[in-house]
């Protein structure tokens, strides 16, 4: 009960330390001796002195003691040990908590000789007799023997030294140095005990029977009042003997080891006893176990099955693949009778491991719809294995924290011990991947590394975790379209499966930069997505429709911006009238683009002409061809009646060597009479000009080249520029859209402030004109019509140095 308990076995006292109390704290272990000291209990010492430390899956510590250890007080057949124990949060121990706890054990009748096999060392103690004739011998008032052999001092223990037997040679060390060597040595009134760590330098590595045996060949000296006696203290433990065939361990043990038997004539055995964990099991609980105890000539045999009651599984990482291994601690106990010896008990305690066997884990994931949650189920664990941090997205986090990332874990215990962990993540948390399946259907990946730590050997592994979850959650884009006589406009509402979806035509990605270079307008908020493409564009496709009209469709595909796959597809159609396409100018100019029809997809629209084939496009797009000439020319034909004159003409198109056209597209102009210009225009007094009033919607753009083709955006704004750098104005009439109407600058001044009445102004234009006081005067650039500039008429660009106020009436351009 509490945190600790006692066990008392044979020559041996058992400590189990509570794996609930001393869980998750650091341990430090003394051993009190007799005045109070407390000793600390490291490896070195433990193998020294008769105590051995050892850990299960159940992260429970043992600590075994031998009768004749360290600091052990042994009072006839009674040994006391006193242990301490400091445990601590922290690794510095600072606020440890302190536990002693004392343990008397009754050990019973000593063999003439015992040893023991623990793990960590091999003990060998024997009876301290002396011979009748040397006692007879001692005077009763001896000499002091010590002027002889300074070296035989007058202690307590009274071992004089020890003598290792090599193969080469024999060594004597005295107890001082023997101690200092690692090893433990131990006199009282009726034995002499030698204890030796498997690690020392004299041990060697000896086969009988085809088994390893650890062995050291020794004798220990030491003194009775003025004699110096010597006794045997070899001593040999099995190093291997464990072989695994059928999912049985098979332990041999033989009986006839040469170092113990050295001087023996007669042999004979007395008992064979074998156990679990120092607990001596009858022949009928070992049945029931289905152990087999073999008692032969030449060996003793213990056959367990793999996976008995007894032994235990603990987990093992093998170059980082989980596996488990199954652990059993044997032991066993053979006494005999000999003709040196006369009895000799000798304890071998085993612990035996099976081999690597790699575990399957199994990854089960529980959507919980309604709460929008993964349960990721990890397992199953041995309880020697814990959760120390999950890597999410690249990022290890500590199980503690993973809460802010949106994770939750927690530890499910099973019946028989074993346990799992569940990852609990919102279907939404950003780690989550987010993929349209199909329909409405979206699936979530999570993907997350889980690393665990085993305990005590502090091995770590990772588990890679992938859960896949299907949801009938996906909101698809949806779009509608409109034309406003100019443009189409294709307006798409996002759902919850493009974010990552890219607007395509065709095979061409639709960039803001590509967008620009066409006059297209593209906008994107991340909820909205919208496209405005100009009636005559390269990218707007056309068919006639009730042959009085023109059906003008834009295609758009959004496609997956990693896999390019098609997800969606949207287009927007308008009915267009023909007279669209011209433009018949007051001053006898018209311009007519004419339009490849679907079906012609194999004309080339540079090769179209008008009556006159010397008549070719001004301007050629992959689309359109569009013609700018004047009335009186290129085969015009023309009729009129009493109010209006007309003028008609074709484009056609040709095959090479055909004269026959395969593509016709009749047009005409119709002038009021007193408006028609024709080959005696310079008889027609000059039009009148009457001033009036009225709305005017304009604009003014600032562009980065000479060229005018990309107007610098509302984000770029403040322009920075250097003095005497070129800045590109451009003024367009937007309303009305008048052919008829030309736009003329009067007056353009700049201020220092964003108020056009501010002060000082610098004119760059003055009644339509240069500013003849400006050292570098405003150049105005020509406009010709493309696809954007429909009616140059009502366009003008100008080019101004870039200036500087630096004063409050004077203006710097240097």
């Amino acid at each position: 009960t509490g945190p600790m308990s006692l066990e008392c076995l044979g020559n041996l006292l058992r400590i189990k330390l509570s794996a609930e109390y001393f869980e998750d704290k650091y341990l430090s272990l003394f051993v009190v001796d007799q005045s109070g000291r407390a000793w600390e209990l490291d490896e070195a010492m433990a193998a020294q002195c008769g105590y051995t430390v050892t850990y299960n899956t159940l992260r429970s510590l043992e600590l075994h003691a031998s009768a004749l250890s360290c600091h052990s007080h042994l009072e006839k057949d009674v040994f006391t040990v006193t242990i301490q124990i400091k445990a601590s949060h922290t690794a510095d121990m600072s606020n440890a908590t302190t536990h002693v706890k004392s343990a008397s054990c009754h050990y019973g009748l000593w063999s003439p000789r015992e040893l023991i096999c623990e793990s960590n060392y091999m003990e060998v103690s024997v009876r301290r007799e002396v011979p009748q004739s040397i006692k007879d011998f001692v005077q009763d008032e001896p000499e002091d023997w010590t002027l002889v052999f300074p070296e035989a001092k007058a202690e307590e223990a009274s071992i004089w030294q020890i003598v290792f037997h090599q193969p080469e040679e024999k060594r004597a060390l005295l107890v001082s140095n023997a101690w200092s060597a690692g090893y433990g040595l131990k006199s009282t009134d009726s034995r002499v005990l030698l204890r030796v760590p498997y690690t020392a330098a004299q041990v060697q590595l000896l086969e009988d029977q085809g088994i390893a045996f650890s062995v050291l060949r020794s004798s220990t000296l030491y003194k009775y009042q003025r004699v110096i006696l010597m006794v045997d203290t070899a001593v040999a433990c099995p190093a291997d003997g464990v072989e695994y065939t059928n999912k049985t361990i098979i332990w041999t043990v033989p009986k006839y080891i040469p170092p113990l038997y050295a001087g023996v004539t007669t042999f004979k055995d007395v008992l064979v006893e074998a156990g679990v964990d120092l607990h001596k099991l009858s022949a009928k609980e070992m049945a029931s176990r289905k152990y087999v105890l073999l008692n032969e000539l030449k060996a003793i045999k213990m056959k367990i099955p793999i996976g008995a009651e007894g032994g235990y599984y603990k987990t093992s990482v093998n170059n980082g693949q989980l596996g488990i291994k199954y652990t059993i601690n044997l032991f066993l106990e053979h006494q005999w009778e000999d003709s040196k010896w006369r009895l000799t008990k000798h304890t071998i305690i085993k612990e035996i491991e099976t081999p690597f066997e790699q575990a399957e884990l199994t990854i089960t994931n529980n959507l919980n719809l309604s709460a929008r949650l993964m349960n990721v189920t990890v397992g199953t664990f041995l309880p020697d294995v814990e959760l120390v941090n999950l890597t999410i997205e690249g990022v290890a986090v500590a199980v503690p924290e993973a809460v802010q990332h949106g994770y939750l874990t927690h530890r499910t215990k099973y019946a028989n011990g074993s346990r799992a962990y569940v990852i609990q993540v919102p279907l939404d948390a950003p780690s989550v991947k987010k993929e349209y399946m199909r329909e409405d259907m979206r699936a979530y990946t999570l993907n997350v590394t889980l690393t665990f730590i085993t305990y005590p050997s502090s091995e770590t592994f990772a588990v890679l975790v992938t859960a896949l979850s299907a949801v009938k959650d996906a909101v698809l884009p949806s779009a509608r379209g409109f034309c406003d006589g100019r443009n189409l406009h294709l307006i798409i509402t996002r759902g919850n499966v493009d974010q990552h979806w890219l607007p395509f035509i065709s095979d061409w990605q639709l960039t803001q930069e590509a967008a620009r270079k066409y006059s297209y307008i593209l906008r994107d908020n991340g909820t909205h997505l919208a496209i405005s493409v100009p009636f005559l564009s390269p990218h707007v496709s056309y068919e006639g429709f009730h042959n009085s009209a023109i059906k003008a469709s834009f295609y758009l595909t959004l496609k997956d911006g990693i896999t390019l796959a098609q997800r969606r597809d949207f287009s927007v159609s308008c009915i267009f009238s023909p007279s669209e396409l011209i433009q018949c100018l007051p001053n006898g100019t018209v311009i007519v683009t004419a339009i490849k029809l679907l079906g012609g997809e194999d004309l080339d629209t540079a090769l179209l002409v008008l009556r006159d084939r010397q008549c070719k496009p001004s301007l050629v797009t992959e689309q359109t061809a569009t013609f700018k000439f004047n009335v009186n020319t290129c085969g015009t034909s023309r009729k009129s009646n009493s109010t209006t004159m007309t003028y008609e003409n074709e484009v056609l198109y040709f095959r090479p060597g055909n004269d026959t056209p395969i593509y016709q597209l009749k047009f005409l102009c119709s002038y009021a009479v007193r408006q028609t210009v024709d080959h005696e225009s310079k008889k027609n007094p000059p039009p009148s000009i009457k001033p009036g009033f009225g709305c005017l919607n304009l604009s003014l753009k600032l562009f980065k080249e000479k060229s005018y083709s990309e107007p610098y955006q509302e984000s770029e704004y403040p322009v920075v520029k250097y003095l005497r750098e070129a800045l590109y104005f451009e003024v367009e009439l937007l309303q009305p859209r008048d052919a008829r109407l030309d736009l003329n600058l009067h007056d353009c001044w700049a201020t220092n402030s964003q108020s056009q009445d501010s002060l000082p102004q610098w004119h760059i234009l003055s009644h339509g004109c240069e500013n003849n006081k400006d050292s570098y005067r405003t150049v105005f650039h020509n406009v010709d019509y493309s696809l954007r500039v429909k009616f140059p008429q009502h366009f003008k660009r100008f080019e101004v140095r870039m200036l500087t106020f630096v004063q409050d009436t004077s203006l710097s351009q240097e």
